[in-house]
């Protein structure tokens, strides 16, 4: 009994073998004929196509179809799958004076034994690569080429098609193709991306100078949506400072409020910041004119410019490390007191680069920063209308919500134009308006409370500008896009310091005044029509508050009691603004809806 069960099972074990593999394979072989005599015949009726010569002839399965030579699909037996026509073809060679067919089926997973896989082919150096605008490309070429038929084919017998233009940027793509001796044929590609490297474009303008010097109209570049100008070069990075004041800080406080400027950097812009030494040296008012550095921070990521870096800017009386307005630079005279510096500075201190101050007052900070020079320049041309940037942000597409986008860009709101500050974590967007309020000649303006020594900024009493600008200024903007939103007002014992808050008031508003400490608070020196205009910043010092004067000045003394100054203000989009058009660009900005 057990003996006939064997038999049984060894029977059964043949009968589904020959069902489910033999069979499938007889069926192939007979398709693989069928396909040979289908060739044959198309020669027949057409001898002039028979190769001569040691050439190749190819007919794909497709052909011998619409031909007719072949009228009834091939199927692999049991699924019904019809086999491939496009990757199935019959090759045609003569050998002496016989014609030789080569039959390459597939079937699923079945496919002919026949060669049909192409030589390997290995490139010398990698399938990409990447060289800058108007460098010379060489080709690294071919290293080798192997048939698992033929052996090694001479590298000589590579095809090689496609060029570079170095002048253009661009991807281009070069093609590699050998042939085995049936015409199985192999292409590799390399793709060569010319690009705009940043040290070997500015490199090819300072030519043989390390250093941008006077008023040059061509060292601009875009990052995170802030413009800088660019310094120089050192060790094939590029140094670059913002174009202008970001904010106003206290000299004591410059390297927590860098931090504060740091995190608001993109994604990729931090990526392409190198770390650095920057000179930080004491100095004294006879030491001034130097351009040599001996001492210098620990490396850090953002700093601020030195004297160096501004006197090596120095050509004829023009110097675009000057400011317009007046900023700190990186060195100290002593405990007490550093050194800023401007354009023009008057009366006692005419014709001078720098002057020292209290370092506990408020002047302007403008981050400088290295950045790798391998960083790839994606457009502009270095000008201040089309200045040089590197795809770090790309513009929002209409329907995007106001609060996905990033510091730095600009928004339309009403006819007024408004710079992202961040996006708060009620996913409202805190804005600041570009300008003062109001036009050239007729501007909005508001004193400081006349009937009182402390100055606080306090949205609730009618004679604080507080008051004033959360009423009365939402008559020259459009605010039904803006939320009511808490803000906090800082309070200060005496001296205005970064960081050093007594307490801080709460309030809910439309429209504030910005913080003196925030980004893009500070006047730009380049747009005349905002200047002179009130900040949230209270002290509990006679006659002390936050103000911005005349030429970008932070006000660091006693107020007058008459005192008017212009409105600047600070509000909250609501977190379902949408944005309609624009490219977030001041010429261009977002518009809402």
């Amino acid at each position: 009994m057990k003996k006939m069960k064997k038999i049984i099972w060894i029977i059964v074990l043949v009968v589904l073998i020959g069902f489910f593999i033999v069979f499938p394979r007889v069926v192939f072989y007979q398709n693989e004929k069928k396909i040979e005599e289908a060739a044959k015949r198309y020669f027949e009726l057409s001898p002039n196509e028979l190769p001569t010569g040691e050439r190749v002839k190819t007919l794909s399965l497709a052909t011998l179809f619409q031909k007719s030579f072949l009228k009834e699909d091939l199927k692999m037996p049991h699924t019904g799958k019809r086999c491939s026509i496009e990757k199935s073809w019959v090759k045609v060679r003569r050998i002496e004076n016989d014609y030789q067919y080569y039959v390459y089926l597939k079937c699923g997973f079945i496919q002919s034994r026949v060669d049909h896989q192409g030589p390997k082919i290995v490139l010398n150096g990698d399938s990409t690569m990447t060289i800058g605008i108007g460098e010379k490309f060489k080709d690294p070429g071919v290293k080798s080429v192997k048939d698992n038929q033929d052996g090694t084919i001479p590298v000589k017998d590579v095809t090689i098609r496609g060029e570079v233009d170095t002048d253009t940027i661009g991807t281009y793509t070069i093609e590699y193709s050998a042939l085995d001796h049936l015409v199985n044929k192999t292409v590799v590609k390399r793709e060569v991306q010319v690009v705009q490297k940043l040290n070997t474009t500015i490199q090819k303008k300072l030519k043989e100078k390390s250093h941008f010097v006077g008023e040059p109209d061509d060292n601009f570049i875009r990052l995170s949506n802030m413009l800088y100008r660019i310094v120089g070069i050192e060790d094939g990075n590029v140094i670059v400072v913002a174009d202008e004041d970001v904010a106003n800080v206290n000299f004591t406080k410059i390297d927590d409020w860098l931090d504060y400027y740091y995190d608001h950097f993109s994604e990729k812009a931090k990526k392409m910041i190198v770390e650095r030494k920057y000179c930080n040296m004491t100095l004294t008012d006879t030491t001034l004119d130097t351009t040599q550095c001996n001492g210098y921070t620990e490396k850090r990521k953002v700093y601020i410019p030195s004297v160096i870096e501004v006197n090596l800017a120095e050509s004829n009386g023009e110097n675009f490390m000057k400011t317009y307005t007046i900023s700190w630079v990186a060195n100290s005279k002593n405990k007490k007191e550093a050194y800023v510096t401007r354009n023009v500075f008057w009366d006692e201190n005419e014709g001078k680069s720098f002057v020292s101050y209290d370092s506990t007052y408020n002047y302007g900070i403008r981050p400088m920063m290295m950045l790798n020079g391998e960083s790839l320049i994606t457009g502009g041309n270095g000008s201040v209308s089309d200045p040089y940037v590197f795809g770090d942000t790309v513009p929002a597409k209409s329907g995007t919500p106001i609060n996905e986008r990033f510091t730095g860009e600009y928004v339309q709101v009403g006819g007024t134009l408004y710079r992202i500050v961040e996006v708060d974590k009620d996913k409202t967007t805190r804005v600041i308006s570009y300008d003062t309020l109001g036009s050239y000649d007729e501007s909005l303006m508001t004193t400081s409370n006349p009937n009182s020594d402390i100055i606080l900024y306090d949205p609730k009493n009618m004679e604080s500008a507080g008051y004033f600008i959360n009423n009365k200024a939402t008559e020259y903007v459009e605010t039904s896009y803006f939320a009511n939103h808490e803000i906090e007002v800082p309070v200060y014992k005496g001296k205005i310091i970064y960081g050093e808050e007594k307490a801080v008031k709460k309030y809910k508003v439309k429209l504030s005044a910005p913080n003196l400490y925030e980004m893009f608070s500070a006047q730009s020196q380049r747009d005349a029509n905002c200047s002179s205009y009130w900040l949230v910043n209270s002290s509990e010092k006679k006659r002390t508050a936050g103000a911005i004067y005349i030429i970008g000045v932070p006000l660091n003394h006693e107020l007058d009691a008459t005192m008017s100054l212009h409105v600047r203000v600070v509000g909250y989009l609501k977190k379902d603004v949408v944005i309609s058009s624009g490219k977030g660009t001041m010429d261009n900005p977002y518009q809402v809806k």
